[in-house]
């Protein structure tokens, strides 16, 4: 169990700690036995990258696509919805713009679609464009356009 956790598999640990006092393993083969703790594993390190890329993009709500209400008139259909979950766009290297009047649900959109990328895996920055200009304007000034610029192309592209 110390080598274990020297090694950083803490998923490992984790499963063997807490499921093998509820799962009997006396069934599983040692082949099977070893492919659930790498399993648990991969499932740890997924998850902690996850957490990691939602934390660093910053958004501004906790928000699901599933969550989305398109009952309410706002000109968005639930076949929108699914394209955008999809992540096409991303993978077609496109860009969307979401406009409305005020309090329409733009940002809680952003935020949705940003989620379902992080859990895909991509590298996601929230940002509104009033947020983003400020940030933009200012980095001449600390001498740090270049770096913003990199940040963001790293995270968009």
């Amino acid at each position: 169990m110390e080598l274990l956790s020297k090694l950083r598999f803490y998923g490992m640990l984790e499963t063997y700690r807490n499921d093998c006092r509820t799962t009997s393993s006396d069934g599983m083969t040692n082949d099977e036995f070893l492919k659930w703790l790498l399993e648990s594993e991969n499932d740890c390190r997924c998850n902690i990258s996850i957490e990691r890329l939602i934390k660093s993009a910053n958004f501004r709500y906790k928000a699901y696509m599933e969550k989305i209400d398109c009952t309410i008139k706002r000109n968005l259909d639930l076949n929108q919805l699914e394209r955008l979950a999809s992540l096409g766009f991303i993978r077609d290297g496109q860009n969307i713009f979401i406009t409305g009047s005020s309090g329409t649900g733009k940002s809680y959109l952003a935020s949705a679609i940003g989620y379902e990328a992080c859990q895909n895996g991509v590298k996601t920055l929230y940002s509104n464009a009033s947020k983003l200009m400020v940030h933009l304007k200012m980095a001449p000034n600390k001498g740090t356009i270049e770096s913003e610029m990199k940040k963001m192309k790293s995270t968009y592209c």
